[in-house]
This record gives structure tokens, C-alpha cells and sequence, in this order.
């Protein structure tokens, strides 16, 4: 009995320990599930801060830790020191990088050499890439037919040569004729009027000096069928003249055609291609080879309607090649089409360089920058600006210069505004209170038409609210003179 009473209590207390651990883990369960919720905060709290001090490094670090300085307990020791700011040193600049545009290189002119009569092509003396100058003999085309037409022209142009001098041969035997007709002329006038001068002395009959008048009046009018003859020989002279001028016409526009059986290059250039092979019969007009002039390359970028105002015939580029990544060329703006893409709005504008020394060649990614007339100008971070109290800016000032910054241009332009400018003897620095006058934003900078000169230090950020003739210190993260 005993025994068994043992044995029961042993159990029960063993019943009663288990109950206990159950309730007991029962009730540390919503514990654990809460110690691992607020690590898992802590964790995701902890990224968030880290996150955030990644990206806000660059732009927020240099015043946290100008801050921090000053409120660390050796920053509170070293407050008569001066108040811990950040410095940078004034610069020139552009506000903007002006646009990239790119393009493609082609050559200044291509010429498309082409048959000018009809024959089968013997010869073709170049090849693609090959360099050519103006004159030389590309091609080579069959010209029996038009060597066949060139004789018989010029045998035609002999024949009619020869006509002409039948003809002035005949003209100067006529011309003979007349003088021989014109002195027996002159002999029986002469002879007529003496045979009258006899009649009237009675020295002989009339009859006799009626004959002699006839004799005068016979060889005049043989003179004048004479110089008729001349005058018709003339003529046809003249006609036979007229056509040996065209004959002559005739027989040069053979030896022209005969010519173009030899294509020349009318250009210094390179062969692009070759459109057909020898042996291919050739009609009038038929392309054989496509030349490229590289004495010049041209490059032809889109602009959009808004820069085309900046652009202007004649004016000064910057051309890079890809291809030449070490070298850049100068061009010039030689023509701006007066038609833009109805879609795009895109105007197509072109360059010429000078490629004197035939390096580039065609289909070379180009980037053209078009040189400005924009002054290069005193570049300073919009923190710089200080407030109207002459102390730092608050942080809304700050949110408001940075919302500002994001238009390319600021209504606000040409006002004024306060920077401190660091003024250092020795260990000992001060900051001196300015009005600058303020001229366009963008990007968080601004630029300093006056003011402000290039080559001071002037305080970016600070600890505390600075104020005329305040003592400062640089903090490590200041631009130190070189």
C-alpha cells in the first residue's frame, strides 16, 4: 500500500512538472514572437538609416559631418576656435554641357560614272576601295562602230574640201575671164570712138565705123557674163564652204563620241562600287562605277526646332571620331535645310571637314558639338547661398533651392544673393559677407555674374548660422588651394 502511494505521487508530480512546461511554453510563445518582430524592425531600421546615408553621402555628408563636428564634445571644446565649415574654391565654367549630336560620315560628293554610248564593256581598271584621280581611264568600251562612223565622216569632210577647191579654181579662171574680157573691152572702145572720129573727117564709110561700135558693145556685154560667172562661182563656194563647216561639225562629234568609249574619272576620289563587270553590253545612260570625293567629308545631324535658333550658316563645330577617338576636327555649318520631318520635327543640318589627308572614310560615327557664344562664368553650388540674416540655410530654404534647380533656366535670374568668403592668416580663418549677383541655375548650381572672383574660397557649408567677420574652421573636406 505504501508502495502504491509512492508510486501515485511520483506520478502525479511528474503530471504536474509536464502541465507546467506545456503552460509555460504556451506562454513564452507570444514573447518570442514579439522579440522577433522588433528585431526584425530594428533590422529593417537599421537598412533604411543605411540606405539613406549611402545616397545622401555625397550631398549631405560634408554638413552632417560639419555639424557633427561642431557637436561633438571636442567640437564643444574647440568653439572658440571658429565654427567648422566646408570650403570650395571659386571656378569658371559652363552652366550646361552643350548637346552632342551625332551623325555619319559620307563623302563630300558622289559622281555616278555612267556609259554615254552603247557598247559592250572590254575593260574595267579599278577596283573598290581603289584611289582614282581626275583623268584617269576607269573603262574601257568597244568603239569599232564609232571609229566606222568617224571615217566615214571625215572621208565626207574630204570629199567636200575637195569641192571647195574644184570651186575656187573656178572662180580664179573666171576671174581670168573677166580681166582677159575687161582690157578687149577697153581696146574697142578705144578703137570705136577712133573709127567715129574718121567718119566725121570723111576719112572712111560709115559702115566701117558702125562695125567697130558693135565690136565695143559685144565685149562689154562679154565682160559682164564674165563677172556673172565669178559671182555664181561664189556662191556656190560659199555653199560648199557652209558644208564642209558642217561636215567638220560632223566628223568632231564622231571622235567626241568615239571618245566616251574611255570612261575617265572626272573627279579625285575613291571607287565606292562597282555596278557591272566587263563583258556586259552597256546602253547609254548604263551605271558602271560610283566614285566618292573625300577632299571634304560631310556629317548631316537632325536638331530639333528649338536649337535651330543657335545654329547659323558658317559657324565653327567640334567634330569627334569614334574611329580617331584622340583627335578632333573643326567643321563648318554649310547648309541648314529649309525643310523639317513633318513627324520628327527634325531639321537635317550639314558639316564639312577637311580631310586633306584622305583618313576618313565613309560611314564613321561622328559627334558634332556646335561651338556657342556663351561665357564661361563663375560656377558655385546653390548651398552656397546664404540666407537674408547672413546665416546658413535652413532646411527649407534648402528643399526650395533644390526644387528650383530643376528647370534649365530660373525665372529668378540676374538677382542677388549672399556667399562668405574665407579669408586665411596664417592658422587663423574668417569669413567676409558678399552680395553676389546670380545669373542662371540648373542642376543644383548656379552661376556668378559678379561678385565673386575665380580662385577665392568661399563657404559651401557650415555648423552653424555664420555671420560678417566670423572666425571659422576648415573642415577636412575643404578644397585646399594647389
Amino acid at each position: 500500500m505504501i508502495l502504491e502511494g509512492n508510486q501515485q505521487r511520483k506520478t502525479a508530480h511528474k503530471l504536474t512538472r509536464g502541465n507546467r512546461e506545456n503552460t509555460d511554453s504556451f506562454l513564452r510563445q507570444p514573447i518570442l514572437k514579439k522579440m522577433q518582430i522588433n528585431t526584425t524592425k530594428k533590422i529593417f531600421i537599421a537598412s533604411i538609416l543605411g540606405v539613406g546615408l549611402l545616397t545622401g553621402g555625397c550631398g549631405s555628408f560634408p554638413n552632417e559631418s560639419a555639424e557633427a563636428e561642431s557637436q561633438s564634445p571636442r567640437g564643444r571644446q574647440e568653439a572658440d576656435s571658429g565654427v567648422p565649415v566646408d570650403a570650395s574654391i571659386a571656378r569658371t565654367g559652363m552652366l550646361r554641357e552643350e548637346p552632342e549630336y551625332t551623325g555619319t560620315t559620307t563623302p563630300f560628293r558622289t559622281v555616278s560614272l555612267r556609259s554615254r554610248v552603247e557598247g559592250q564593256l572590254l575593260a574595267l581598271n579599278v577596283d573598290v576601295g581603289d584611289a582614282v584621280k581626275q583623268g584617269q581611264i576607269i573603262a574601257q568600251i568597244d568603239d569599232a562602230l564609232l571609229r566606222t562612223a568617224q571615217n566615214q565622216a571625215e572621208a565626207e569632210l574630204a570629199a567636200l574640201k575637195s569641192e571647195v577647191a574644184r570651186t575656187n579654181a573656178q572662180i580664179s579662171n573666171a576671174r581670168a575671164q573677166v580681166e582677159r574680157l575687161r582690157a578687149e573691152l577697153v581696146q574697142a572702145q578705144a578703137d570705136s570712138q577712133r573709127q567715129q572720129q574718121l567718119l566725121k573727117e570723111g576719112a572712111i564709110a560709115q559702115q566701117v565705123a558702125q562695125q567697130s561700135r558693135t565690136e565695143s558693145l559685144t565685149a562689154a556685154q562679154s565682160l559682164r557674163a564674165a563677172q556673172e560667172t565669178v559671182r555664181t562661182e561664189q556662191q556656190a563656194l560659199a555653199a560648199a564652204q557652209g558644208r564642209v563647216v558642217a561636215q567638220q561639225a560632223v566628223v568632231a562629234e564622231a571622235k567626241e563620241r568615239r571618245s566616251y568609249s574611255k570612261l575617265t574619272s572626272p573627279v579625285t576620289g575613291v571607287v565606292l562600287e562597282k555596278i557591272t563587270e566587263p563583258g556586259n553590253l552597256l546602253q547609254a545612260g548604263n551605271e558602271v562605277v560610283r566614285l566618292g570625293d573625300f577632299s571634304r567629308v560631310k556629317v548631316v545631324v537632325q536638331l530639333s526646332e528649338l536649337e535651330l535658333g543657335k545654329i547659323r550658316l558658317g559657324q565653327s563645330v567640334k567634330v569627334r571620331l569614334d574611329a580617331f577617338a584622340n583627335q578632333t576636327y573643326t567643321g563648318q555649318v554649310t547648309r541648314i535645310s529649309p525643310a523639317a520631318d513633318t513627324t520628327a520635327r527634325l531639321i537635317p543640318v550639314e558639316v564639312v571637314i577637311s580631310n586633306s589627308d584622305r583618313k576618313i572614310g565613309s560611314g564613321l560615327l561622328a559627334r558634332v558639338n556646335f561651338e556657342t557664344q556663351t561665357q564661361a562664368r563663375v560656377i558655385i553650388p546653390e548651398t552656397a547661398l546664404q540666407g537674408r540674416d547672413g546665416g546658413a540655410r535652413t532646411d527649407q530654404q534648402k528643399q526650395n533651392t533644390t526644387a528650383s534647380s530643376s528647370s534649365a533656366q530660373s525665372p529668378n535670374s540676374n538677382r542677388q544673393g549672399t556667399v562668405f568668403v574665407v579669408a586665411q592668416t596664417g592658422e587663423k580663418a574668417t569669413v567676409t559677407e558678399r552680395t553676389v549677383t546670380l545669373g542662371e541655375r540648373s542642376d543644383g548650381n548656379v552661376e556668378v555674374l559678379s561678385g565673386l572672383q575665380p580662385g577665392e574660397k568661399f563657404v559651401t557649408r557650415s555648423g552653424k548660422p555664420l555671420k560678417d567677420r566670423s572666425i571659422v574652421r576648415l573642415s577636412i573636406l575643404s578644397e585646399q588651394q594647389s
